[in-house]
């Protein structure tokens, strides 16, 4: 049975958290739209959320103002009971040939999930193949990874399968279930290195335009690496120690102090960066006089650690005593932060 989401009163959609934080999440869209409800998928991470608006004004809702908990949505534009055998992949293939008018494009991502424990006579890969073949037989669509003009979703449970097609931006991620995942380098420092690969991506920046950045709190040295990579001069500050692979860099300057010994000149760097397991007050509180170093519109990238169950408190507070010298551009759980978000600040001209 094929369903179509009702696009006057209520339209549906599969969202998903960090494990763990999907109660923020939900509160965070319950608070855009009043009367919006949620039934589980994957436990404390997947839901599925019934929302009192038409698809698109929802996408639209929700975008303007993104969520920091939410990491990933997509529209159900059809639902297939599932029998779990070889035949449900023809019925959710028919399904999502009907939804093609919304997806007429040249390239396609196909993107398979599955709940917990889910299994039939068929593999996700070999779905996400007939789906392929199918776009590219019927409607000359190439299948990529990345940079596809329309999504393609296919949420498996043991009882149905919930399918959507919708632009990347509508699902705030394209990546499946907004699961950012970078190769691991040779070499590489550290995987903290991710989390800032990832700011950069979910934040639309680009580090290699950043002439100077400052690092506190930066060892092993994982984002002073990125940065160094990206070719900025770096000064790192910790009192612990750098990689010695790092040490030889022409761009590094390593001081190995506390960021409370340390102060530099007004105007001096496009970027600060901050990653320590610290306290937020506590980092907040070290962070507030090296403010000062950052030019004008300069910007800051830092890992508010959620230790006492007030995410929200925890951000409002931070933020509040960084200003008025800094402006919030966005705050945002990011897949490779665990009980910590990120935050994007910009220094006011």
């Amino acid at each position: 049975m094929n369903e179509r989401a009702d696009s006057t009163a209520e339209s549906r959609f599969v969202v998903t958290s960090n494990r763990g934080f999907a109660a923020y999440a939900q509160d965070e869209l319950r608070a855009l739209t009043q009367g919006t409800k949620f039934d589980e998928l994957i436990p404390a991470e997947t839901y599925l959320m019934r929302i009192p608006l038409g698809r698109d004004e929802a996408i639209r809702t929700i975008a303007g103002k993104e969520p920091i908990f939410l990491r990933h949505m997509h529209p159900i534009d059809a639902t297939v009971s599932l029998a779990r055998t070889i035949d449900d992949i023809r019925l959710i293939c028919a399904a999502a040939e009907k939804l093609h008018e919304t997806a007429n494009c040249d390239k396609i991502a196909i993107q398979i999930r599955k709940a917990e424990g889910f299994t039939s006579a068929f593999e996700p890969s070999e779905l996400r193949e007939a789906i392929a073949e199918l776009w590219l037989e019927k409607f000359r669509a190439e299948t990529v990874v990345k940079d596809a003009e329309r999504i393609i979703s296919v949420f498996l449970t043991s009882d149905c399968a919930y399918i959507g097609i919708s632009a990347p931006g509508d699902n705030l991620s394209d990546w499946p279930g907004g699961a950012v995942r970078f190769r691991k380098e040779e070499g590489q420092v550290s995987r903290a290195k991710f989390k800032l690969l990832e700011a950069e991506y979910a934040f639309g920046l680009d580090f290699s335009k950043v002439a100077k950045a400052l690092d506190i709190g930066s060892a092993p040295g994982g984002w002073t690496s990125l940065l160094l990579d990206r070719g900025a001069e770096v000064t790192a500050v910790d009192p612990a120690e750098l990689h010695p692979d790092l040490l030889r860099h022409p761009k590094l300057t390593y001081l190995k102090r506390n960021a409370g010994e340390v102060a530099f000149r007004s105007d001096t760097y496009d970027l600060l960066v901050c990653d320590m397991s610290w306290s937020p007050k506590q980092m907040v509180k070290l962070i507030l006089p090296l403010l000062d170093s950052l030019r004008p519109g300069g910007i800051a990238i830092i890992t508010l650690k959620l230790m006492h169950g007030k995410p929200f408190q925890t951000v409002k507070d931070s933020v509040r005593a960084m200003q008025p010298t800094m402006q919030l551009r966005k705050a945002k759980q990011l897949f490779h932060n665990r009980d910590e978000l990120t935050v994007y600040l910009q220094k006011i001209n």
